[in-house]
């Protein structure tokens, strides 16, 4: 990673979503400064910890706090990757630790709505800390297969998908509003089904990545060795 104190600020274009574009904004005076992208990674992994523990807690107002902070902890997520942009330390590391961290603050923040929701409704038909263990789980799987395919395929191969500025994991913004309107119970449940489908959708996703590697890399081999035929015919 580059020395913070001999990076520069370089232009580059408008990030897509409004919450990357404020993230910009605010770290732009950090450039330069002995904080690094690491160092704010770092935050938004307490944070959410922090908040993923209030969650647990199962007091209406823990919980409304616990959730206050896995929103801000989300927001945190983008400022550890629009610092290392603009000031050019970007690497491998930082990156790895970056996905390290938002899995753990993910998987914690459905643990902890588990036992937040037991506490509330102790006699439901599945237990509610089995649910948050299960999308937990999900999302675990879910973004060790997204490090697996942006390794094969590369950044653009884990995308997330935008529209007016917007992207999926925004939705952990309305996390404060779902707790006031005691909606945690069916935020769970949503999340029990809905996370372990969309880790289906990614593991079909990442076999057919899989198969098209390996398909260019036979390709890639076959005209090498068809090139190799060739200077042979020639000589």
């Amino acid at each position: 990673m580059n020395n913070p104190r001999n990076a520069t600020l370089r232009a580059l274009p408008e990030p897509p979503t409004w919450d990357a574009r404020l993230a910009r904004r605010l770290v732009t005076p950090l450039v330069g400064t002995p904080i690094t992208p690491n160092h704010l990674t770092t935050l938004r992994l307490l944070i959410g910890v922090v908040g993923a523990y209030y969650l647990s807690v199962g007091s209406f107002w823990a919980c409304s706090l616990g959730a206050f902070l896995i929103a801000v902890s989300n927001f945190v997520d983008h400022t550890d990757g629009e610092l290392a942009r603009i000031s050019g330390q970007s690497s491998k590391i930082g990156h790895f630790y970056d996905l390290a961290c938002d899995s753990v603050v993910t998987v914690l923040l459905f643990v902890g709505l588990g036992f937040y929701v037991g506490v509330h409704h102790p006699s439901m038909i599945v237990p509610a800390e089995w649910l948050g263990g299960a999308a937990g789980v999900a999302v675990a799987l879910i973004f060790f297969l997204r490090m697996r395919i942006e390794s094969l395929a590369g950044k653009t191969g884990t995308k997330q998908a935008s529209m007016a500025g917007f992207e999926t994991e925004d939705v952990l913004y309305l996390l404060p509003v779902v707790t006031l309107l005691n909606g945690m119970t069916p935020f769970l449940i949503a999340a029990s089904i809905g996370a372990p489908l969309f880790a289906v959708w990614v593991v079909v996703d990442y076999q057919r990545v899989v198969r098209r590697v390996a398909r260019n890399t036979a390709s890639n081999a076959g005209d090498k060795d068809a090139d190799g035929q060739d200077l042979q015919a020639v000589q």
